[in-house]
């Protein structure tokens, strides 16, 4: 530095100007760094961040175990004898490092069909990339740009003609050049020969196919035993997570089991066993994702079905499970009519987390997993649930959510729960009604409450009728019905049996107990009758119920079977009172009882002037008389006044789709009537500008139908049948789809809760929701993974990584 820089006076630099002359040298270079890379061209390298990146995604290195008898040679060379598979990745730090060194140095493969990476590929990669060929990425429009701010562009992959077509797939001035001529060249004649095996070194190349053969043989037997596991409902895993030993749950010991005679399951333990290989495939992640391929290859198979019915109905129901979440079961109703047979199916596709269990909360829920199924909401033209609030409310419930988006959704409250909310209500009309139903289960307990007296019980009663007390239920009435038929028909015998009890138990409360329901209840002519006539109301109830919770039920075929109901009842109140007594009566002969009501002792009183001389008479009136009015009365006319307004929704759907129900219906209307019905339809099924039919072109074609269709009396499914024969009748067709779309009952999400309890118990409780979705669809719907190519299954999973694609070719 010259003098003149320097402060007068001055012989050396002060710290400032040293400072600042040092700053200035470093942004110098700094400012130069990476100037040499315009001119030089760097080969491609794999950075540690992407192996990271592969090393996750990896098949199952970080679920070996290492069990040896050394210890430190196990820990040095990364080997496996006792082919444990862990379960829990985060239990031991120490031997997951170890996993991922070991797999990730020995077998990481950068992706192959990447071009930035075929400089870095081996002999054994070129052979792949040969033999498929190259794939083009085509989610990428424009690729990013390097330093000197130039980019890859799509349209360099296709070149526009002169006459305006396009032709791919090189750059015009490239693909006439004599090097990509004679590269093209080499690369197919290569292809080519690896075809047809041979190559220089075909031997190695033949050792490398059956290999690649060996390893997709082993990855369809784990396929199929994931799917035997899900179609039972079986557990995968067990405390153990080691081959040949104890409590290592039901997978690996299905793959010991195969070992035993199948060649090939025999030889890769026999590998994993002799640290032969460090990925088996046997861990809980890769169970998770051919549970995961398995469910999906279902759900597009039933997905794939409703979008060629296009209209479907939604069936929701929830319950808690074992981990106190409240699961939601997803339904799809849809007419199958892909093939000439058509069937009316309901899928399930899934349980979903439904934990906010407001209206809103569950639709949320529902449209979010329509939208990822790819179901148009629109598309829906029914909807059904059980009765609570927060499902089927008029103003904040599910229905009103969904009415609000797609006003042509129908809704139809579950018949099976609307019966039993009936039975609820006639249990509840009078006090002697509610002390009936307690009286069935205090004979219920005091037999169930120790081992001895049940024992008596069986002694009593024939085994052979299959009749036993059963619990009563505040939900399932069939359970009523099953402990009230017990005591109907062997009465007699219980009563025997509550005798024995109260003559060899020595606790004085429950002999006392005991020797009342013998004497008093069973003893008693009046809770005969009560028992002979809730008999024939449940057995009447129950039968309509079992009827509707058929998967094919048609809404017209409930509304007649409601109707039947509420006729039946209007009888029953006139005669079934004088049957009943007449039935009751020979059971009390049988069992040496007095038929005859007890009559209560009247008290004679001073009759006052405004007294009503009526109700002289009704005090007055004999105790039969009395029994059937204050209580068998009340109990019927409750039951036809339930049913009335619980069903009322039925009328609506008899309003707009009646004349469809049966082709004498439709053979029944006048010109004007029919008419009149189809504009009715056109308006139900019409929102804003959408409409699903032309109300004018359907009465034409329903008109022109009359003098086609049989004169054979048909439903709607035998009618849409011949509609499809004919294949000339749009509008009518789409009417009968959609009548039959309609749902009636919750009963197919009630079953898939029997699965829930069976796949998520208290042992598994902290199964994950993907995983419990997957295997309840695998177990439910099994049916269908029947017809699922398993090829293409394993193609999936091969496809999802570079290293899988390397192994299994």
């Amino acid at each position: 530095m010259s003098s003149s820089s320097k402060r007068p006076g001055r012989k050396y630099e002060s710290g400032y100007e040293k400072r600042t002359k040092k700053k200035k040298a470093e942004n110098l270079i700094h400012s130069l760094k990476g100037s040499l890379d315009n001119f030089v061209v760097k080969e491609p390298q794999v950075s540690s961040e992407n192996q990271n990146i592969e090393a996750d995604v990896d098949d199952n290195v970080d679920n070996i175990q290492v069990e040896n008898t050394n210890p430190d040679e196990a820990n040095l060379h990364g080997n496996v004898v006792g082919a444990s598979v862990n379960e829990n990745m985060d239990s031991s730090p120490d031997k997951n490092n170890m996993d991922a060194s070991s797999d990730g140095n020995a077998s990481f493969r950068p992706d192959i069909y990447d071009p930035r990476n075929w400089d870095a590929l081996d002999s054994k990669a070129i052979d792949i990339l040969v033999e498929k060929g190259p794939k083009r990425d085509l989610t990428i429009k424009k690729g990013r740009k390097d330093k000197n701010k130039r980019c890859f562009s799509l349209i360099f992959y296709t070149r526009v003609l002169l006459n305006g077509e396009k032709f791919s797939i090189r750059i015009r001035e490239h693909e006439t050049s004599a090097e990509h001529v004679l590269n093209m060249v080499t690369w197919y004649d290569l292809r080519l020969r690896l075809q047809k095996h041979q190559t220089i070194n075909c031997v190695a190349q033949r050792q490398l196919e059956k290999e690649k053969d060996h390893w997709r043989k082993v990855l369809f037997r784990i396929l199929l035993m994931v799917k035997f596991l899900a179609k039972h409902n079986l557990a995968f895993r067990g405390t153990n997570s080691t081959l040949y030993q104890d409590n290592n749950g039901n997978f690996l010991g299905l793959v010991e089991m195969l070992a035993e005679f199948d060649p090939i399951i025999q030889e890769h333990v026999r590998r994993i066993t002799n640290n032969g290989t460090h990925v088996h495939y046997l861990g809980h992640g890769i169970q998770n994702e051919l549970i995961h391929l398995l469910a999906s290859a279902i759900k597009s198979e039933i997905i794939k079905k409703i979008k060629e019915a296009k209209y479907f109905s939604v069936i929701l129901d929830c319950t808690p499970d074992a981990s106190h979440q409240e699961q939601m079961s997803l339904i799809i109703r849809y007419v199958n009519a892909s093939s000439t047979f058509v069937s009316i199916e309901e899928s399930f596709l899934g349980f979903l987390d439904g934990n906010d269990t407001t209206g809103q909360g569950l639709f949320d829920v529902l449209q979010e997993e329509l939208r990822n199924l790819d179901l148009d909401l629109d598309d829906v033209r029914g909807q059904s649930y059980d009765n609570g609030a927060n499902m089927k409310g008029k103003n904040n419930g599910v229905q009103r959510k969904l009415l609000d988006k797609n006003p042509r959704a129908f809704y139809s409250a579950c018949g099976c729960h609307s019966l039993n909310l009936t039975l609820c209500d006639m249990a509840k009309t009078c006090g002697k009604a509610k002390d009936f139903f307690g009286i069935i289960q205090r004979i219920y307990t005091t037999f169930a409450n120790s081992t001895k007296k049940w024992q008596i019980l069986k002694d009593n009663i024939d085994d052979t009728t299959g009749l036993t007390l059963r619990s009563l239920s505040s939900t399932r009435w069939e359970s009523r019905m099953d402990s009230v038929k017990a005591i109907r028909f062997q009465i007699l015998n219980i009563r025997e049996a509550l005798l024995q009890v109260s003559d060899i138990d020595n606790d004085q409360k429950t002999s006392s107990e005991a020797k009342s329901l013998a004497n008093n209840e069973l003893g008693d002519f009046e809770f005969l009758v009560a028992i002979v006539i809730w008999y024939e109301i449940l057995y009447a109830v129950n039968l309509v119920s079992k009827n509707l919770q058929s998967k094919d039920m048609l809404i017209d075929v409930a509304i007649e079977q409601v109707q039947g109901l509420i006729t039946f009842f209007n009888g029953y109140r006139d005669t079934g009172f004088c049957n009943a007594l007449e039935t009751t009566k020979e059971i009390a002969l049988e069992m040496e009882i007095d038929p005859t009501f007890r009559q209560k002792h009247q008290i004679k009183r001073k009759k006052q002037f405004d007294e009503n001389p009526d109700d002289v008479l009704i005090s007055s009136q004999p105790a039969h008389e009395s029994f059937r009015r204050k209580y068998f009365i009340p109990v019927v006319d409750q039951a036809i006044s339930s049913l009335t307004t619980r069903f009322e929704q039925y009328e609506s759907f008899q309003k707009n789709f009646g004349f469809l129900f049966t082709s004498y219906a439709l053979k029944s209307l006048d010109e004007k009537s029919l008419k009149s019905s189809c504009s009715v339809l056109e308006a139900a099924l019409k929102s804003g500008a959408k409409s699903d039919i032309n109300g004018s072109e359907l009465y034409v074609e329903l008109n022109l139908l009359k003098s086609f269709i049989p004169n054979d009396n048909m439903g709607p499914v035998d009618i849409l049948k011949f509609l499809k024969r004919l294949d000339c009748f749009p509008n009518a067709t789409i009417a009968y789809r959609i009548l039959l779309t309609i749902p009636v009952t919750v009963a197919s999400a009630e079953r898939s809760f029997s699965k829930l309890k069976l796949l998520k118990s208290y042992l598994r409780s902290t199964m994950t929701q993907e995983r419990l979705s997957g295997l309840a669809t695998i177990a439910i719907e099994n049916d269908i993974l029947e017809g699922v190519a398993y090829e293409d299954l394993i193609e999936d999973f091969v496809s999802r990584n570079a290293q899988r694609i390397a192994r299994f070719g």
